[in-house]
């Protein structure tokens, strides 16, 4: 096999917005075909239309795209094995279903859903082996088929070998041998006719081509059932390959489905719209994700788009579960803000900004952009830093703001007196000067540079943290600084009485 003829696919169902562990396998996927010069094939598994979500396919292909993951056929692409929706091809199942029913490799099950609890019951009871007893393997098929066409309700299953063992071979993990009389005799074709996962998946992937099967190590299990379906059609399977399971960032449980929030009351996302939500670059993620399960080597964390897809191979994914580390994604998040331009940080912080109630405009932001840059690991931090810019006037803050450390309000209230002067008579009202002028004026008081910067940058921002204090007055302007300062000796005169 050459590597133009790989060809891999995700499959995901319908059922719910896409979670990271979804992304991650379609990432694994997306590289192995891209590093192969294969087609990577976006197949929707809609056949279990009681929880199907019509939000989720929008969500799907948003997510995908927002990470950069094109697809080579699917939904909205075409190709030449579609269709690539299962609800579609329900046909094609029944097919195959009665094609093993011919050979004798499937029989129809006429239990009853009560029958099927009891023996669950019974067999919890027993604590001993599980799963379906085979009590309708050896009706005659002639019989059988004469009551399915009399209108009895009946189900399709495989006839997995009662005796001797089954072995896949996981490109990850080896040789995994299981005895086949631990294996059930799985439902192919449900009573309403549609196909169970077992049957389409095997079905699509044989028509479709696919080379390569790369899924999450969860369905480990059926893979023994999926190899002797194979050998029951007569096909040969796909080389396999399960990934590692993606664990909370404990490393003790699987990654839940749900957000949660840590004990420092921080949110803690886990479907890919909320990390976009959240402020999370899609360079970013890319980058992180690919190194949940695979890595290059011991020390290499920054890695482009280009360098990892020519670098992915399946040697490099680890067996082992792998923790999603929300710091480790954020210090990442952080290195490719650092890396944008002004005017691309500042068109990406636009929206988030707006979501936040904060009329910001472009031209500004670029300029605030530099001083917030290092400060931000994601895109959501910057409304904190920003949002004093965008108001003719301050909310209200707290006054004891303007204290300097070691000082009191009659101090402040000098230091601010003293200040406007010197801004009003400043020229060229750039940052250079602004330093030199307010480092002369600590000077001459006796005083800390800090001690006089610090009511200057309450005044003008309402904060006692903020962006570099010579650069935020200059955007502010001459006027509006000196507004916000007879504002602050407003506050600072009844203190200092």
């Amino acid at each position: 096999m050459t590597s133009s003829q790989v060809r891999v696919r995700f499959p995901p169902s319908p059922t719910g917005l896409l979670h990271v562990g979804g992304l991650r396998s379609a990432l694994f996927n997306w590289l192995f075909a891209r590093h192969n010069h294969g087609a990577f094939i976006l197949r929707i598994e809609d056949t279990d239309q009681s929880r199907y979500d019509a939000e989720a396919l929008p969500d799907l292909l948003a997510s995908l795209r927002w990470l950069g993951l094109d697809w080579d056929e699917g939904p909205e692409v075409g190709g030449d094995y579609g269709p690539y929706y299962q609800s579609e091809r329900v046909q094609i199942y029944q097919e195959h279903a009665r094609k093993l029913l011919e050979m004798g490799k499937a029989y129809y099950c006429f239990c009853s859903p009560e029958r099927l609890a009891e023996l669950r019951k019974q067999q919890r009871g027993a604590n001993g082996h599980s799963g379906y007893d085979r009590h309708c393997r050896d009706i005659d098929p002639n019989l059988a088929a004469q009551r399915v066409a009399d209108g009895e309700p009946a189900v399709v299953r495989f006839k997995m070998p009662i005796d001797g063992t089954t072995t896949v071979h996981d490109l990850i993990r080896g040789d995994i041998t299981v005895e086949n009389s631990t294996q059930t005799d799985v439902v192919l074709l449900k009573s309403d006719g549609y196909p169970t996962y077992h049957l389409a998946n095997v079905v699509d992937d044989h028509l479709m081509g696919i080379t390569h099967i790369m899924r999450a190590d969860e369905w480990i299990a059926t893979a023994p059932r999926h190899v002797r379906l194979y050998e029951a059609f007569g096909w040969q399977m796909p080389v396999i390959a399960h990934l590692p399971v993606v664990l909370d960032p404990s490393g003790k449980g699987k990654m839940s489905k749900r957000k949660k929030v840590a004990p420092n009351g921080r949110e803690m996302p886990v479907h890919v719209r909320d990390f976009r939500a959240a402020g999370y670059l899609p360079e970013a993620m890319f980058n992180f994700l690919a190194r949940v399960g695979w890595s290059y080597d011991d020390h290499t964390e920054i890695m482009t788009k280009e360098e990892i897809i020519e670098r992915f191979t399946l040697e490099r994914i680890h067996p082992a579960p792998a923790s999603f580390n929300y710091d480790k994604l954020d210090h990442l998040n952080g290195v490719y803000i650092r890396q944008l331009t002004d005017s691309d940080l500042a068109n990406k912080l636009f929206p988030f900004l707006k979501q936040s109630g904060i009329a910001a405009d472009i031209d500004t932001l670029t300029q605030i952009a530099p001083l917030i840059r290092e400060r931000l690991k994601r895109l959501t931090d910057a409304a904190e830093w920003v949002d004093f810019f965008f108001v003719d006037e301050l909310p209200e803050y707290d006054s004891t703001l303007l204290i300097p450390k070691k000082g009191d309000a009659a101090m402040a209230c000098q230091i601010l007196t003293k200040v406007q002067p010197l801004l009003g008579e400043l020229s060229p009202f750039e940052e250079g000067k602004l330093e030199e002028a307010l480092r002369k004026l600590a000077d001459e008081m006796g005083l800390k540079a800090g001690q006089v910067f610090a009511p200057v940058r309450a005044a003008v921002s309402g904060k006692a943290v903020s962006p570099p204090l010579f650069g935020t007055i200059v955007i502010l302007g001459r006027r509006r600084t000196m507004d916000r300062i007879n504002l602050a000796l407003s506050k600072l005169r009844p203190l200092a009485s």
